[in-house]
């Protein structure tokens, strides 16, 4: 059979319908910041394989580290055994996160460091005898993954995941904070943030964010002065505080861990994403001695969760080879480099007459149009271009690779420029 007709007849791509009339390009190969397809193309990706691969592809330090790992063992069950991966992944985490986080759980995706994350919370409030904290506060356009509670405090209708309101838990949500990075919080958003932490206190188990970029949500940057005081108002009314920063930690935002803007630290921490620099799937759930202590001193004196691939000695190495690589890096300097072309190239967008805005942090950069793109028609131009740019709704983005180069960069850039302008112009001419 056909490859290409068994992809089109057969597989189930995120997000999409099967027989889908969207393009699906078959890549062979993948090298740095590029990837080179079946046709012979290359692109350079804008997206770090959905912002993951911070360090690009085929990377021979981190093709070194997996092929010594697995002339050891490629996996060992979590549950009563232990190896030297994990072991060493887990001083580096505890090392490098906020220090109040000293217990360290790891899980196969995001979404399911979400779920723990939350199970976490539940468990610690029941331990305590609070048995009743069992929902959470979020803010509206959040996104936490698409497994079911995690789904439960991302956004209910704006969201991916509205279809299924009815049968996810009701949760509580805040109105999504205005203020931008870079400018304090009203006090109007201080206000809404504080009475509803205190109308739901006695239910809540914890107020869950995605630390100053909400990300899948919607792309916004909003004020490190939020963070403030939602951890401030989080230990006024006893509740937890859980960051979810599987799209902004390892660098991202330009600091290490996005929470680092406010200089704040959270009950419990989700990580995930580039903790392997792409190569493998595995997230990791952080919490506290305080709520570990207290989970293990209630009933049923365990924590309640525990994933077969737990902990797998072959994403645990490429993980710590990947963190080894970023600090071995001048990643900080990187991002600054990065931040300023994004900037100084995409803010040429902002004049366009089909775009709303163009926003950039870190290495992070949004073009938001005024009107949802047409997926099929803009990812070929892309491609058509030598770039590949993954846009949804109506946000055109970029999170390349920390290793791209200027040049890359320029390229990247100036086709993604070159796209919007197109559009913009046969819109114009319509």
């Amino acid at each position: 059979m056909n490859n290409n007709i068994t992809d089109q007849n057969h597989i189930w791509h995120p997000y999409s319908a099967m027989n889908s009339d969207l393009p699906v390009y078959t890549v062979k190969s993948a090298n740095g910041v590029r990837l080179k397809l079946e046709d012979g193309r290359e692109l350079i990706d804008g997206m770090s394989s959905w912002w993951c691969m911070i360090h690009g592809y085929n990377h021979p330090q981190m093709n070194t580290a997996l092929e010594q790992q697995i002339k050891k063992m490629s996996h060992v069950m979590f549950g009563g055994l232990t190896h030297e991966p994990a072991i060493e992944l887990t001083k580096k985490i505890v090392d490098i996160t906020p220090a109040p986080l000293q217990n360290v759980f790891y899980s196969d995706s995001g979404s399911v460091a979400v779920e723990v994350a939350m199970k976490m919370a539940i468990q610690y409030w029941n331990a305590k005898g609070e048995s009743n904290k069992q929902k959470f506060i979020s803010l509206r356009s959040a996104y936490h993954g698409d497994t079911f509670a995690a789904m439960s405090i991302s956004d209910p209708e704006t969201g991916m995941h509205s279809l299924f309101n009815d049968v996810l838990s009701k949760q509580i949500f805040l109105k999504q904070p205005t203020s931008r990075f870079g400018k304090s919080c009203s006090q109007d958003e201080i206000n809404h943030l504080e009475n509803t932490i205190k109308k739901h206190a006695s239910e809540v188990a914890a107020l869950i964010l995605e630390p100053i970029v909400q990300g899948a949500g919607g792309m916004w940057f909003y004020s490190a002065d939020y963070l403030k005081h939602a951890k401030e108002l989080s230990e006024k009314y006893n509740v937890l505080l859980i960051l979810d920063e599987i799209a902004t930690g390892f660098g991202r935002t330009g600091k290490l861990f996005a929470c680092e803007h406010a200089n704040i630290s959270p009950d419990i921490m989700c990580v995930g994403k580039a903790l392997t620099g792409g190569y493998l799937t595995l997230a990791a759930t952080l919490t506290t001695n305080e709520i570990a202590n207290t989970i293990d001193h209630g009933k049923p004196g365990v924590f309640m969760h525990g994933p077969t691939f737990m902990a797998n000695p072959l994403a645990c190495t490429t993980a710590l080879t990947s963190i080894k690589l970023l600090f071995e890096s001048d990643w900080q300097q990187n991002i600054i480099r990065i931040q300023n072309m994004l900037e100084k190239k995409l803010n040429t967008c902002a004049t366009f007459d089909n775009v709303k805005e163009v926003r950039v942090l870190g290495a992070i950069g949004v073009i938001e149009m005024k009107n949802p793109v047409d997926m099929k028609k803009i990812t070929t131009e892309f491609v058509d271009a030598g770039v590949w740019v993954r846009p949804f709704g109506k946000l055109v983005y970029l999170m390349p690779p920390f290793i791209i180069n200027n040049t890359d960069l320029e390229k990247l850039t100036n086709a993604v420029i070159g796209v919007i302008k197109n559009i913009s112009l046969k819109k114009t001419n319509d």
